[in-house]
């Protein structure tokens, strides 16, 4: 009986040895300055490898990639301000120099790489659903929190991965007050009529 691919003890170690490596140069110089070559040397291994484990450089940073986005505690913010206080928090993280710059990545690739979309469902069920979810009603929680990761996540695509014009040029405190007005809708479920909870 043959064994899967890459599950051999020297396939383990190479992988490894491509995910530290990965680590490493993209805390260092970022994403978009790392180079599969640049992983290659530094793991010792042909940069063919790379490609053969993960398929692409975006597959590899998204499987490495575990953004903790500190998520401020909502149940202890003003009710009133919980949508403004959820986008100034993002876009401090995708602007700032924090951990943010990898959710374009993993937004981009999410849509052709299943290991992408995977990292996304897991920082929305691990970390957004939790957040909003102590912002209401617990029975509405599931419906509040997807509402709030849809906007939140349409706003990341079109600003930082398709870079649409109007939105790119749209300034921070523009954005945290009127997608902070849908976002507060969302959370609060003051959107959500009884029988759509």
């Amino acid at each position: 009986m043959t064994k899967p691919k890459g599950s051999t003890p020297k396939a383990l170690r190479t992988r490894e040895a491509i995910e530290i490596a990965a680590r490493e140069l993209f805390a260092i110089n970022g994403f978009d300055r790392t180079t599969v070559r640049d992983i290659g040397a530094r793991a010792g291994i042909d940069p063919s490898m790379i490609i053969r484990y993960f398929g692409s450089k975006d597959a590899l940073f998204a499987q490495i990639a575990a953004p903790d986005l500190h998520l401020p505690d909502l149940s202890a913010t003003d009710s009133g301000v919980i949508g403004e206080t959820l986008v100034r928090h993002f876009l401090d993280l995708w602007e700032g120099d924090g951990v943010g710059g990898g959710m374009p990545v993993l937004l981009r690739s999410a849509a052709s790489n299943e290991e992408a979309a995977e990292q996304l469902r897991k920082i929305f069920l691990t970390q957004v659903f939790p957040a909003v979810a102590r912002a209401g009603p617990p029975e509405t929680a599931p419906r509040r929190a997807g509402l709030v990761a849809s906007q939140l996540l349409g706003l990341a695509l079109t600003r930082y991965v398709l870079m649409v014009p109007p939105v790119v040029m749209m300034p921070p405190e523009f954005i945290i007050r009127t997608v902070g007005a849908t976002i507060q809708r969302y959370a609060s479920g003051e959107c959500l009529s009884p029988d759509e909870a």
